[in-house]
Parts: structure tokens; sequence; C-alpha cells
């Protein structure tokens, strides 16, 4: 079940109070920019803003955010560490860069949009990565040379696309796996 976000209660309550957007600015000492900002969605207000904005409109916090289950956050975390840090049991288990995150994609896709999304960009990125790596060495018996360092080169990459992506979905809820090929596509 969706609640409204805290946008959309803002622009309720003070609809409802009857005031405009400057009226609740010099009740509440925030900013009419800043008010016409959390109510296109545009920031996301300090939680000082929000009391702020709920005395000035004689309502409860609670009337204004909406939290299901406070803990929700920490576990989507622990999900995302999860997907995007097990790929690294295939510098020990070979295939488990794939195997793992495919595991819990499968496990936790119908869940969430978001770990179906980070799920399958994971399963992608490593499957690329592994391809092109067993590609490099069975090149290794064609054109011998510097295949050492092109295989060296793509887990590398592989490594360092993985520590930032764990870092950038810890931080901000977003990925970016580049070259990858989309064996898993989107429904």
């Amino acid at each position: 079940m969706k609640h409204p976000s805290l946008k959309e209660n803002l622009l309720y309550q003070r609809k409802l109070k009857g005031l405009t957007q400057d009226e609740l600015a010099e009740k509440t000492t925030v900013g009419v920019r800043t008010i016409q900002r959390i109510e296109k969605g545009e920031v996301q207000p300090h939680l000082q803003t929000v009391k702020l904005l709920a005395v000035g409109l004689d309502i409860e916090v609670d009337d204004l955010i909406v939290l299901d289950n406070p803990k929700e956050e920490a576990i989507q975390r622990k999900w995302m560490l999860l997907l995007h840090g097990s790929p690294f049991l295939g510098l020990i288990i070979p295939f488990a860069s794939i195997l793992f995150p495919l595991f819990i994609w499968i496990h936790k896709a119908e869940d969430n949009k978001v770990y179906d999304a980070h799920g399958r960009a994971v399963v992608n990125f490593h499957s690329t990565i592994t391809l092109l790596f067993v590609l490099s060495l069975l090149s290794f018996f064609i054109i011998p040379g510097y295949n050492f360092f092109i295989s060296g080169a793509i887990v590398l990459f592989g490594i360092v696309t993985a520590i930032y992506n764990i870092s950038r979905s810890l931080q901000t809820g977003t990925f970016k796996y580049p070259l990858s090929i989309p064996f898993l596509k989107t429904k």
C-alpha cells in the first residue's frame, strides 16, 4: 500500500487549512521558495523544516511524513549490499559472481521492483565480465602475448565497477554498470 508522499501531504494540509504558500511561509519562517520546492518534490527537507511546517499548519509531524516501517530503509540497504557485493565470491569460487547475485535476484525480484532492477543489472554486468574474461583466456591460445594484460584489465574493470556500484547503491540507491550485455531483459 502506497502512502502519500511528503509533497502530497504538505500540499493537501496547506490547502485544507486554506493557506497560500506565502501565508504558510509567514507562519513558519520557512521560505516561500523552499515550500514551493518541497511541494514540487524537488527537495527532501530536513526534519527541522518539517517540524516548522507541521507547527505552522497546526498538525503533527506524522501527518506530513508517514513511515510504514522505519527499519525498511536499513533492510533495503542490506539487500543492496548483498546484491552488489556477492559477486566478489567469484574471486574465490568460479562463476559465483553470476550465481550468487542470480539466486538473490530470483529470491527478491518479486518483493520490490528496486531489487529486480538492481539484480538484473548485477547479473548482466557480471555475466558480461565473465564472458569477456573467458574469451580473453581462449584467445590466449590463438594469439599469445598481451592476453595476460587484457584478462587482468577485464578483472580489474569488474572489481572497480563493482566497488563503485556498492557505494553508489548504498548512498543514492542507483547503479551504473557500463558495457553490460542485457542477458536478463526488463519485463
